[in-house]
């Protein structure tokens, strides 16, 4: 490990991180108009944010900087694959890690691997992904930071599982062991008459202020215990390309997947695959 990276990793390790995470959201959610638009117009200096995409381009019409962060973008910017038997991206981002999970485990980096069992916390639940398949989308700060759906489904269950707020970049996920069964995470199962149950897990990380989904506003890492929340029986139907949540800051989503329902995409590759929401990812298998 280079000298800078391991000062990085050390110096996440001794950081208060969730205390200046809150401060960075108080700072994030502040109507003063000179502070969020000059925190608006630096991020888009910064991060080479691409507002044509966006449908409010007047800086002025965003209440706060996360207003900003979350915008919503133009119709038709993120054409959703029609295919019946395709699965789509959820995120904006680049693939990190994907492939089958071997038994329980997955692959976070080269040469570090974690288990179902750690990143779910619930055993019943991760048995149901054993030998199955997962993806790992990195979102930037300079990415579009809403999250849809991949495929059709009926949301079943979501639970949240405090934890740590370490950075999701490439030198964090190389170098700390099991990063994302430690980072605060919102896990929302599905299911879905082609494939089986499949979940879609909102990663937390180092300034992100919270995570909203549209069934529950403001997932905003407070929270000291273990929450999981059981829906049958009132459960909410979505359909692929269907707005779920969104993130506060840039982050990961992680995808899973059932054993033998999924087939991948073979243009797909780790880190060299930039992917918009609405690309299609993956195939149904025996599904046409």
């Amino acid at each position: 490990m280079k000298i800078k990276d391991k000062i990085k990793i050390i110096t996440q390790k001794v950081l208060p991180k969730k205390f200046l995470s809150n401060v960075i959201a108080g700072i994030a959610e502040t109507k003063i108009k000179l502070v969020k638009n000059l925190l608006i117009k630096s991020a888009i200096s910064i991060f080479k944010i691409n507002m044509d995409e966006a449908l409010t381009r007047d800086l002025s019409k965003y209440k706060t900087f996360n207003d900003f962060f979350t915008r919503q973008l133009k119709n038709g910017v993120r054409p959703i694959d029609e295919r019946a038997n395709s699965i789509c991206s959820p995120a904006d981002g680049v693939i990190t890690e994907y492939g089958q999970i071997q038994s329980s485990q997955l692959i976070q980096a080269k040469k570090i691997k974690y288990t179902l069992d750690h990143l779910l916390n619930q055993s019943e639940m991760a048995s149901r992904y054993q030998n199955g398949d997962f993806f790992t989308i990195y979102l930037s700060p300079k990415d579009y930071h809403r999250v849809h759906m991949p495929m059709d489904g009926k949301l079943i269950s979501h639970q949240f599982i405090p934890g740590e707020l370490f950075s999701v970049d490439h030198t964090s996920v190389s170098n700390i062991p099991s990063l994302f069964c430690r980072n605060e995470r919102l896990i929302c199962e599905f299911f879905s008459e082609k494939v089986g149950h499949f979940s879609v897990i909102f990663v937390g990380a180092f300034l992100v202020s919270g995570i909203d989904t549209v069934w529950k506003r403001e997932h905003n890492f407070e929270t000291k215990t273990h929450q999981r929340v059981e829906l049958e029986g009132h459960s909410l139907q979505f359909k692929k390309g269907q707005e779920i949540g969104r993130f506060r800051y840039g982050s990961t989503v992680i995808l899973l997947f059932q054993k033998n329902k999924i087939s991948r995409v073979k243009n797909i590759s780790k880190y060299a695959s930039s992917v918009k929401v609405g690309n299609r990812i993956s195939t149904i298998v025996n599904e046409t």
